[in-house]
C-alpha cells in the first residue's frame, strides 16, 4: 500500500513548514511552492498536514 501526496499551488504560501518536518524528505521547494519529489514515498506520519498552515497538502491511500 502507498499514498499520493499532492500539494495546491494555490494555496501553498512557501513555509516551507512541510520541507523541514518530513522525516523521508518528500518535499522539495520549487519557484517559492512546495512539491512533492518524484522518487520519494510518503509513510502517512502526516506531520505536513499537522504544520501546513493554508491546507495545500493532501494525502491519498493507493
Amino acid at each position: 500500500m502507498g499514498y499520493m501526496v499532492s500539494v495546491d499551488a494555490d494555496k501553498c504560501d512557501g513555509c516551507e513548514e512541510c520541507v523541514n518536518i518530513c522525516p523521508v524528505e518528500l518535499f522539495e521547494m520549487s519557484n517559492g511552492k512546495s512539491q512533492p519529489k518524484a522518487d520519494a514515498e510518503c509513510e502517512f506520519c502526516e506531520s505536513c498536514l499537522g504544520v501546513c498552515p493554508t491546507g495545500a497538502i493532501t494525502i491519498t491511500e493507493m
